[in-house]
């Protein structure tokens, strides 16, 4: 048992932690299109999105978006497509968890965006 967890704990330092970044690119008709980055040199597979818009620090929306298991390759982007369904005036700040496979391990990532209103 000391074994197995010793082989995790130098498997896990060996490949270092590098979240995807998350850019917000537009929002209008309800949808906040955001460009997911993955920084790691080999494909990173996203499974879900637990997101939480805000405003003035309160909770405009909310909620929980599946991805499909869509593959980002290593380098590159995806373009996910966000719902919101409330206009706002103010800026608001996006956050969440994104839960996606890397290494065949799956990893949950803390992300957060700005959204300017237009």
């Amino acid at each position: 048992m000391f074994r197995a967890l010793a082989f995790l704990a130098f498997v896990t330092a060996c490949h270092p932690n590098s979240p995807p970044e998350l850019r917000v690119l537009d929002a209008r008709h309800q949808v906040v299109y955001v460009q997911v980055t993955n920084p790691a040199p080999h494909a990173m597979r996203l499974d879900k999105l637990d997101y939480k818009f805000e405003a003035a620090h309160q909770t405009v929306a909310q909620g929980e978006l599946p991805l499909g298991a869509r593959e980002v390759p290593g380098g590159s982007t995806v373009i996910v497509e966000v719902p919101l369904e409330t206009d706002t005036d103010k800026p608001m700040q996006l956050t969440g968890q994104l839960t996606a496979e890397l290494d065949e391990i799956v990893r949950i990532f803390s992300v957060s965006a700005q959204i300017q209103p237009h």
